[in-house]
């Protein structure tokens, strides 16, 4: 079956994914998260995307951002993905692939579900068990988000910032939104979303997609149920470092 083209839209924010080959590491060391946080930031100069949320966990990246024109984002991750693997590959005296060869993506509806992604961004490295509180974990936006530390990487997207127009209160809102765990059926969403390229979003969001490309942009339900739960099973097990 012929992949699912993936869909980028001018303005529209895009939750983007990129593991590691095999699922391996890409990060072995601080100096590697560091690197990857200076390569993102030329890229994202060079593409003007804008950048709202993210997390670099040990083999994959999540990244939350809005791109100036469809052809941003594929930009961003080639010329990302190129200078980091360069990198490693120089610094660790390695050759080969270092990313699965195609990230996943997903449009996302902002103003129903941006702040959704945020959320489930930021607590990867809980849902990991790698730290109990998104503030403990130092490659991730939430610092940032929630706690008002400067981000040079990021932009706040406009539903961040309706929150409330006084940064001390805006902070406290939004550390407000992670005192309850995020539902399973929103994580599943999400998930299935990126897994089949579709748009995150409902009623007259996905219709002016289906209009803008001509394609029918519906997540299909789950096949064959058996595989399915015991796949869901092992994504959401707390020893497992990439949801």
């Amino acid at each position: 079956m012929p992949r699912r083209p993936r869909i980028h839209l001018a303005g529209l924010p895009v939750h983007l994914v990129q593991r590691g080959h095999n699922r391996n590491a890409c990060f072995f060391a601080e100096e590697d998260f560091q690197a990857y946080r200076n390569w993102l930031g030329e890229a994202l100069k060079s593409s003007g995307c804008v950048l709202h949320a993210y997390v670099l966990m040990t083999n994959h990246v999540h990244l939350l951002l809005t791109p100036p024109k469809p052809e941003a984002v594929s930009q961003l991750v080639i010329s990302l993905g190129r200078r980091y693997v360069q990198y490693i590959n120089k610094t660790y005296r390695r050759t080969g692939t270092l990313w699965d060869s195609r990230y996943k993506s997903s449009l996302v509806q902002a103003d129903e579900y941006l702040l959704l992604c945020q959320r489930y961004i930021e607590l990867n490295p809980v849902r990991a068990a790698m730290v109990d509180d998104p503030a403990h974990y130092r490659w991730s936006s939430y610092r940032a988000n929630g706690l008002g530390q400067p981000d040079a990487l990021l932009t706040p997207h406009e539903v961040y910032l309706d929150l409330d127009g006084r940064e001390p209160v805006r902070l406290a809102a939004y550390r407000v939104l992670f005192r309850s765990e995020l539902d399973e059926e929103a994580i599943a969403d999400i998930r299935l979303a990126l897994n089949q390229g579709q748009p995150l979003g409902k009623g007259r969001f996905l219709d002016a997609i289906e209009k803008m490309t001509g394609q029918r942009r519906v997540v299909r339900p789950r096949g064959r149920p058996r595989k399915e739960n015991a796949a869901e099973s092992f994504l959401d097990s707390p020893l497992r470092l990439d949801d």
